[in-house]
C-alpha cells in the first residue's frame, strides 16, 4: 500500500475536508482528490461520503483511519525517541493523571520543571479514565493504583490516605466533633459514590454515611471537595497529598482515615531510554522527597 497516499488519506480524514488537508500538506485540492480516488481504486472501496459541508468517513474509511491513527502515533513515538538521543531535553510529553492530582499537586509544581527544561512541552491530560499507554494515548501516567496494562515500567511514588478536614471557621461555629457519631451534627463533603474513585475512599465514605450526617454535599472530584471545604461548608473527606499544601485546614478525628492508597508512575517499555520521561520522573520524585523533608522538619 502506498505510504504517501495513506499520509494524505489520514490528513483528509482528520480535517474532514480536501481543502484543509491540502493546506496542511501544501498540496492543491485537486492533487489531494486524485490521491484519495487512487487509494479508493486500489482498495476497491469507498472511503468517504461526499457532502456539501465536507467529507464523512464510510465504515471502511473508519477502519483505515483507525489504522493510520495508530501508525501516526507510533511514528511520533519513534521521532521522539530519535530526538531524545540528543543531549537537549525538548519536545512534547503527554502526561495523564486524575483531575485532583493534576490540578492540585502537579500543576503548581511544574514551574520548577520548566525552569530546568524550558523547551519541554507538557500536554497534561486530566481525567479519571485510564488511558492506554502501550497504544500511546499518553507517554506517562500517574495513577492511584498499580497499572495493570502490559509492557509498562512502574514505579511506586508514595502512599496516601484519605481523612477528614475542616477550617477553623467551620469548627468554631459548629457543634463539637470528638467522636465518629458526632458527624450526625455536621455536613459531610465527599466525592460522589457514582464518580470513579479508589476503593479505599469509597469504603471510608460508606463508613461515614452510617453515622447519618446532618447534610451531605457530593461532588464528582476532589478539587470541588477541597474548594467547598476551604469555604467552610462542612467537613471534607480529602486525600492527604492535597491538604498538605493547605495548612489552614484542620485534621478532624485523626484516627478516622482510609487504608493506604499507592500512587504509581508508569510509562511504556519503549520509552525506557527517553530523556523527556526520565527528567519528568526524576522531577516528580524530587518534589515528593522535598515535601516529605519539609514535613519532617516542621514536625521536629
Amino acid at each position: 500500500m502506498d505510504w504517501d497516499k495513506l499520509r494524505i488519506f489520514h490528513a483528509v480524514a482528520a480535517a474532514g475536508s480536501l481543502t484543509h488537508a491540502g493546506d496542511s500538506l501544501h498540496l492543491s485540492q485537486s492533487a489531494v482528490s486524485r490521491q484519495i480516488r487512487a487509494l479508493e481504486e486500489s482498495l476497491g472501496t469507498t472511503l468517504f461520503h461526499r457532502h456539501a459541508r465536507g467529507l464523512i468517513l464510510t465504515e471502511q474509511g473508519e477502519l483505515l483511519f483507525e489504522a493510520t491513527r495508530a501508525m501516526n502515533k507510533r511514528l511520533e513515538a519513534a521521532a521522539a525517541r530519535i530526538r531524545d538521543s540528543a543531549e537537549e531535553v525538548f519536545g512534547q510529553l503527554r502526561v495523564t493523571t486524575t483531575t485532583a492530582f493534576g490540578t492540585l499537586w502537579l500543576a503548581p509544581r511544574l514551574p520548577t520543571l520548566y525552569e530546568r527544561y524550558p523547551d519541554l512541552n507538557i500536554d497534561l491530560i486530566l481525567e479519571e479514565r485510564v488511558l492506554d499507554l502501550p497504544m500511546r494515548e499518553a507517554d506517562v501516567a500517574i495513577r492511584m493504583k498499580e497499572p495493570s496494562q502490559a509492557d509498562l515500567i512502574r514505579k511506586k511514588l508514595m502512599g496516601i490516605r484519605i481523612g477528614l478536614y475542616a477550617t477553623q471557621d467551620y469548627l468554631r461555629r459548629s457543634p463539637p466533633i470528638e467522636r465518629l457519631d458526632d458527624l450526625a451534627g455536621h455536613r459531610l463533603i465527599c466525592q460522589a459514590s457514582s464518580s470513579p474513585q479508589v476503593a479505599a475512599g469509597a469504603t471510608l465514605v460508606a463508613q461515614l454515611m452510617t453515622q447519618e450526617p446532618r447534610s451531605v454535599l457530593n461532588i464528582n472530584n476532589y478539587f470541588g471537595v477541597l474548594q467547598a471545604t476551604l469555604n467552610s461548608l462542612g467537613i471534607g473527606v480529602i486525600p492527604d497529598y492535597i491538604t498538605e499544601d493547605f495548612p489552614t485546614l484542620v485534621r478532624v478525628l485523626p484516627e478516622v482515615e482510609s487504608g493506604e492508597v499507592p500512587v504509581f508512575l508508569a510509562y511504556p517499555e519503549e520509552l525506557r531510554q527517553s530523556k523527556r520521561v526520565a527528567v519528568f520522573r526524576d522531577f516528580v520524585q524530587d518534589e515528593i522527597f522535598a515535601h516529605r523533608r519539609r514535613n519532617r522538619e516542621a514536625a521536629a
